[in-house]
């Protein structure tokens, strides 16, 4: 009897270490350092999770899993969202994980974006609402309205930057978050006393610093041209910003701005109307808002791009200097498009 006692006692202790060694060691079944997965609602309960586990080789041990969730009780705790697992982590973690609805956070990176369809795709590559949904949340006043933007200065709300979400945050929470980091940055580095005394709103700062984040990507020419337009706000002169029309065309691969698009009756075109356009045309980098900020005081009115295509411009007080600088670049252009259109043609 002692015997059968004993071999029941190491059957049971082998048993439970076996148990421990599947629980505690390692419960993954994927190479790489990370993988996530996501819960929808109303696909709380044990099959449909399992189903989505066995389908992202989440577990190399589904049975193990499933056995000692349903002794645990997590079934009815469970949370729809997205959840991330490392490498290694056993069957018990990710059951805690489960349990305590350790959701994954998400960075959302946002750098330069255009239009609002860019950025509903953009919102919708990381977290839960669709694209359409997004977009119809951007197109509406009445969502935008409580964050002190309309369609227009929406983009404003955005300072380029890496942001963190839960998957099913909702949208009115994303943006309620991009509205308190637009607010702390606008606070720091007495941005909004340079604003004012440049007799600029920060949203119009803003909306200048869109236009000087599409001339150019040199820091140096960013302040001259930030001076440029400055000084052509301070005379009422229209900004004559190319980079509008391309805007008001959305068409951003224009390699020249011919003269008859000069007269799109957009509100976006700086050659027919003068002051600011009614938005931003992107998201320029805290960077450019700053050289904005900051510009130097100059007596520049004109810029064009020098014609070595080297990406740096020339600066002109007159019209009469501009002029030579324009024809050279013009010339220059004239070539290298015909140049193309050959090697195309053959």
């Amino acid at each position: 009897m002692s015997k059968i006692v004993s071999l029941i006692l190491m059957v049971l202790v082998i048993f439970v270490c076996l148990m421990a060694w599947l629980a505690l060691g390692t419960g993954t079944g994927f190479t790489e350092k990370t993988k996530s997965f996501i819960i929808l609602e109303n696909k709380t309960d044990k099959e449909s999770v399992l189903a989505v586990l066995e389908k992202n080789t989440i577990l190399s041990n589904n049975i193990t899993f499933s056995i000692l969730s349903t002794q645990l009780g997590i079934w009815k705790r469970v949370k729809p969202g997205k959840y991330e697992i490392r490498k290694g982590q056993s069957i018990w973690s990710i059951i805690r994980i489960l349990k305590n609805t350790r959701l994954a956070e998400i960075n959302l990176v946002i750098n330069k974006v255009r239009t609002k369809e860019d950025l509903a795709k953009l919102i919708s590559k990381s977290l839960k609402p669709d694209s359409s949904n997004i977009l119809q949340f951007l197109s509406n006043n009445d969502s935008l309205k409580k964050f002190g933007v309309d369609t227009n200065t929406l983009f404003t709300l955005i300072i380029p930057n890496s942001y963190s979400f839960y998957w099913n945050t909702t949208l009115s929470n994303v943006f309620a978050k991009l509205a308190e980091s637009k607010t702390a940055f606008w606070q720091k580095n007495n941005r909004l006393t340079k604003a004012s005394d440049i007799h600029l709103t920060p949203e119009q700062v803003y909306i200048l610093a869109s236009i000087v984040e599409e001339e150019t990507n040199d820091e140096g020419d960013k302040l001259k041209i930030a001076s440029v337009y400055l000084n052509r706000l301070n005379i009422a002169m229209p900004l004559q910003a190319c980079p509008t029309i391309k805007y008001a065309m959305k068409n951003f691969s224009l390699p020249r701005i011919y003269e008859k698009y000069l007269f799109n009756p957009s509100p976006y075109n700086t050659y027919r109307r003068k002051g600011l356009p009614p938005g931003p045309i992107c998201t320029p980098s805290p960077k450019t808002i700053d050289i904005v900020l900051n510009a130097p005081k100059t007596d520049f009115l004109y810029f064009v791009a020098k014609s070595d295509f080297s990406g740096y411009h020339h600066f002109s007080s007159t019209f009469a200097e501009h002029s030579q600088f324009a024809k050279e670049y013009q010339k220059a252009l004239d070539i290298y498009l015909e140049k193309k259109q050959n090697e195309q043609t053959h």
